[in-house]
This record gives structure tokens, C-alpha cells and sequence, in this order.
């Protein structure tokens, strides 16, 4: 796939990044140089086919090339997070048994390296940055460039290589983020990749397939963004570009202007909140205007009532006047904005698609190459993740569960073949997920089947629907929704930073939530919010009290997913005396607003 496009159009720029202040492009054949000087590198290093090599590397142009030269040396990519600790890394090291790894920066190096030192099977580690050594590890370390520079740039180990492999064989391992556990080794197949790459494509044929430019910002180390971000524009011959991380990625939006973005839905909640309290902070005119091109937006691409001629008339000036500016603030060239990795809320669906940005929710788990699923651009259904990709079957089990069956599916879990045989029976994925299958073919997630709440009375209940509406609240950023096998639900909540800044300036207190988590004034605050929700909710879906958090949930701290997922069973660990003492069943509970039925 990759060496088709070089042979196709090797001049072409391929891989963007910026250096000395300004973005620069690595052609096809610049790109297939160094691949071609990695992979013979690594087997001059006495990598062979089948040993699995880390990779840990923010994302840059060096990611994808070692991710394909790994591949063209006949060996397993094993792709590591850089937010993941030494413990972590030891944890991968030991049960993949690399023999190898690469590494970007000095930073990271000071969480890995402790891990290889530990590690028995690893020999050889390149890093594309010098790492600070304070001692000698059990491993030797080679530089990049010295590594690449001492290697021929010949093709032909590639194309040996890649005539040598079969669909079946193992492509990549990559850890699962662990919202319920210890991350497992997943075992992606190349047809496996190559399927999900068919199915993307077969979604981007009505908006065309020439000239993209993808922008790449969630972890490569996902197997989203991989396959998504990454080898889908491979297939396609799109160029890639590199966003210098999540705090410069407006500004990148505006400078590489992507024609298609990889995004997860906890991005679009806080970039929504934002948007509507600087309209709500401008008011007048501009507060008119916006909100009457979301609501003729809004029924343009949800199907609501036709628009009448005035109303498309007015609806054209509102794309000129408002519309315009939302999508130039992304680049301007926008075709298509895929959600995945966790679930979008439909009213933020609406709301983008209502502005003229076309957020489609997809679905899909790392067992399955990851993307099962995907809303189209035409008929597209913002509480729906769409139709299954092409080549993809989907059935729905006697108890609600999602089962998928295709050349998607993984080999199975590495080293853990009881885990395999949970997962897939009789060649179908148990995803662990509820859901149905709608009139028109579209899949509906429902939840997680073991995050759904059971209440005392055997009423079952889904947590990530009620998270999902507190969350849109302007009050709170994020939110955990708790009460498996109790009389009600309880939660615990964190207010959103820009609110809470300015709740406490208008109050005259620090904003500091580790302070501030005992403030009944902010408690009363908050509860305003919960109670709004609670209106609209079942009796049973109600949450009657909170707690609020003493930090927000991040990766940092653990409570989040690298693609930005609530790790519930760590929140839960940190918190259970909190979340016992809302049902007055342990002493020492913190502030807590009570929500009247």
C-alpha cells in the first residue's frame, strides 16, 4: 500500500511538520528513504520477522516511518503511550517480550529507560533524540541519524519483505487504554488494517478521494487514530500533517488547513462551551444571528421541517455572516470531522453540523482494527454511529450485546488465550457493548455492558446518556455518574475550568478546586445545574446527590483514557469512600449538593 504511492507519485509532499518556525513536508520518496534506512538498520541490529519492537514517539513524521520500517523488517510494532509511567512500560516490555525499541525525546526516555533497564528480552534501543543517561542500562542505545546515515536507502528489502507477508500475519500489537483493567495486547492483522482502510475509503468516495490533508493530534499509539489518522491517508495518497500538540491545535487548524480530521467527542464539548459562552458574552446582534443559524441549521441537517424560500434565503446570509467564521477558525477546508473513542453527545452532533462542520460519530474498539461503524455525510443520524463499514457484519446478541464479525476482528489477545476465547466465539467479537440496529440500518450505542447500573430494584440504567447531558450543562466539565445495585444514583462532578474561574471572581475566592471542593456556595452553584438535567430525566436516572472532585480527571492523574475516556474502576478507587458516604454509609463524606426527585 504504502510502497504503491510512492512508486505513484514520489515527489509529492507527504509528511508535515514544523521546524525552524515554519511548516515543512517530507516528500513520498524522502519518506520511503528513511523508512527503507530504518528497516535495515533494525536488521543490522538483529531484528527478525515476528520480534516485536516498542515505539513511543509523540506524533511526528518519525512515528509513521518507524511504525513502516518496523513493518518492512518483518517485525511487530508496539506502539507505548507517552503519558504511560515506567511501570507501564515495564508491564508492555515483559508481556510482548520486545527485542527492541525506538524512542523520541529526552523526556520520554526518563520514564522508559528505567523500564529497559528491567527488562530481560530488550537489547537494543534507537533514539531519535540523545537521551541524558545518569547511569549505563542493560540495553545499548543507538541515534537516529548515525542509525539512518550508516544504511543503504534501497527499496528492495521493503518490497521482499512486504511480498513475504500474508493478511493474517500480525501487524502491530497495541495495549488496550484499560477503562476497565490491565491494558491486554491486541493483535491487529495486516488484512485486518488493509479492511478497515477499504472500509474508510468506500466512506470518503462521495466527498472524493484526492487532495486531503489530515491533521493528526490524538495519540498514534491509539489504535483510532493508526488506523484512522494514519493509514488511512497511506490508502489514499492524503498528505499528514502534524499538529505540535493539543494547545497549539487552533492555530495549526488555521495554518495547514485539513481537509479531514480524526477527533474525539470530549474535544468538541469543551470547544462548544466555549463558543457559546463568548456568544452569550457578546449578546445583542451576534447572539441573534448565531443562534438563528443553529436553529436553521439545525433543521437543514437533521431532516426537521423544510425550509421556506424566505428561510433559505435568510439561511445562505447566516452561512456568510457566521457560518463562514466557525469554519474558517478550522482551516476553512473542512470536508469531514470523524468522532470516535468515546461517545458523542447528539446535541453536540447537531450543533457543528448546524455551523456547516460535518461531525460524523463513528464507532468502533481496538479489537476490531478499531472502526466497525460510521455516519455517512449523506443521511447522517447525529444519535446513531452509522452504518457498518463495508465488509463489516454486525449483529445484535439475545441480551442487547454488539457482535461484529470480518477480516477486522484481531488475531486475538497476546499471550492470553482464555481472554480470546471470551472475546471471540465462533468468529464473532463479543464487544461488550449494548446496543440495536435501527429501521435504516444504523447501530445505536446504548452503553458499555458492564458500565450499565443495575439499581437496587433491578431497573437498568446507562450512566455515559446522563454524564453525557450533565456534561453540556455550562457549569460542569466532567462528570461520573455512580449507583450500581443502590436505591438511586449519585455523582461526582468537576466544574468546568472557565466557569469556575468565573464564578470565583464574581464570589472574591481563589480558584482552587482542592479548596474549593467544600464551598457550599459553589455546592449551590452546581446543584442549579444537576437539578436543570434532572428535570428531563426518568425518576430513575435522577441523580439525588453529588460530590464535587478534588481535581479534574485527566491522564495525568489516571481517571482518563489517553483518547479522553473516564476510567470509571480508577475514579471509583479513589473515590469510593466519597461516592459510599453520598448514601450515608461512610463517615467523613465530602461536600455534597442534594437534587430533589
Amino acid at each position: 500500500m504504502f510502497l504503491e504511492r510512492v512508486e505513484r507519485h514520489p515527489e509529492r509532499p507527504f509528511l508535515w511538520a514544523r521546524r525552524e518556525g515554519a511548516f515543512h513536508a517530507l516528500s513520498w520518496q524522502e519518506t520511503a528513504d528513511r523508512v527503507a534506512r530504518l528497516a535495515h538498520a533494525l536488521t543490522a541490529l538483529g531484528v527478525e520477522p515476528g520480534d516485536r519492537v516498542v515505539l513511543v514517539s509523540e506524533n511526528r513524521p518519525e512515528w509513521l516511518i518507524a511504525d513502516f520500517a518496523i513493518m518492512a523488517a518483518g517485525a511487530i510494532t508496539v506502539p507505548a503511550y507517552v503519558t504511560n509511567t515506567s511501570r507501564d512500560h515495564l508491564h508492555i516490555l515483559e508481556n510482548s517480550g520486545a527485542r527492541a525499541a525506538i524512542i523520541s525525546t529526552a523526556r520520554l526516555a526518563r520514564a522508559f529507560l528505567p523500564a529497559a533497564h528491567q527488562s530481560d528480552a530488550l537489547g537494543q534501543v534507537i533514539a531519535i533524540e540523545e537521551p541524558r543517561l545518569r547511569q549505563s542500562i542493560n540495553a545499548e542505545i543507538h541515534l537516529w541519524e548515525p542509525s539512518l546515515a550508516a544504511q543503504s536507502g534501497s527499496l528492495d528489502l521493503l518490497r521482499d519483505r512486504a511480498a513475504a507477508l500474508g493478511r493474517r500475519d500480525v501487524a502491530c500489537i497495541i495495549y488496550t487504554s484499560g477503562t476497565g483493567g490491565a491494558p491486554k495486547g491486541v493483535m491487529i492483522s495486516h488484512g485486518a488494517i488493509l479492511a478497515n482502510c477499504a472500509g474508510g475509503m468506500d466512506v470518503l468516495e462521495e466527498i472524493g478521494l484526492a487532495g486531503h490533508r489530515f491533521l493528526s493530534f490524538l495519540p498514534l499509539s491509539h489504535a483510532y487514530e493508526h488506523s484512522a489518522g494514519q493509514m488511512l491517508p497511506v490508502a489514499i495518497g492524503a498528505e499528514i500533517a502534524y499538529a505540535e500538540g493539543i494547545d497549539k491545535l487552533a492555530p495549526n487548524m488555521r495554518e495547514m488547513r485539513p481537509t479531514v480530521m480524526v477527533v474525539v467527542p470530549r474535544l468538541f464539548e469543551m470547544l462548544r462551551a466555549r463558543v457559546l459562552r463568548q456568544v452569550e458574552k457578546d449578546g445583542g446582534l451576534r447572539k441573534k444571528l448565531f443562534d438563528r443559524a443553529v436553529a436553521l441549521g439545525t433543521r437543514r441537517a437533521l431532516g426537521g421541517p423544510r425550509l421556506s424560500p424566505r428561510e433559505r434565503l435568510e439561511d445562505r446570509l447566516l452561512d456568510l455572516l457566521v457560518r463562514a467564521r466557525v469554519r474558517k477558525g478550522f482551516g476553512g477546508r473542512v470536508r469531514a470531522m470523524v468522532s470516535g473513542g468515546a461517545p458523542l453527545n447528539p446535541d453536540v452532533g447537531a450543533f457543528f453540523m448546524a455551523l456547516g462542520l460535518p461531525l460524523l460519530q463513528g464507532y468502533g474498539q481496538t479489537e476490531a482494527a478499531p472502526i466497525i461503524s460510521v455516519n455517512r455525510l449523506t443521511g447522517a443520524k447525529v444519535h446513531t454511529v452509522g452504518p457498518p463499514l463495508k465488509g463489516v457484519e454486525v449483529r445484535i446478541a439475545e441480551d442487547g450485546e454488539i457482535l461484529v464479525r470480518g477480516e477486522l476482528v484481531m488475531n486475538g489477545y497476546w499471550q492470553d488465550p482464555q481472554a480470546t476465547a471470551r472475546a471471540i466465539q465462533d468468529g464473532w467479537l463479543h464487544t461488550g457493548d449494548i446496543g440495536h440496529i435501527d429501521a435504516d440500518g444504523h447501530l445505536v450505542i446504548t452503553d458499555r455492558k458492564k458500565d450499565i447500573i443495575v439499581s437496587d430494584k433491578g431497573e437498568n440504567v446507562s450512566p455515559q446518556r446522563i454524564e453525557g447531558m450533565l456534561a453540556l450543562e455550562p457549569e460542569i466539565g466532567q462528570v461520573m455518574v455512580y449507583g450500581d445495585r443502590k436505591p438511586h444514583l449519585v455523582a461526582l462532578v468537576v466544574p468546568d475550568a472557565d466557569w469556575l474561574a468565573g464564578w470565583a471572581r464574581a464570589a472574591g475566592k481563589e480558584c482552587d478546586l482542592g479548596s474549593l471542593a467544600g464551598d457550599p456556595d459553589l455546592k449551590a452553584a452546581l446543584d442549579v445545574a444537576v437539578a436543570r438535567v434532572n428535570k428531563r430525566l426518568a425518576p430513575v436516572e435522577r441523580v439525588r446527590r453529588f460530590a464535587i472532585a478534588r481535581e479534574p480527571f485527566s491522564i495525568e492523574n489516571e481517571q482518563m483514557t489517553p483518547t479522553l475516556k473516564v476510567r470509571r474502576h480508577v475514579i471509583t478507587a479513589a473515590y469510593r469512600d466519597v461516592l459510599e458516604g453520598l448514601y450515608g454509609t461512610r463517615s467523613g463524606q465530602a461536600p455534597a449538593g442534594e437534587t430533589k426527585p
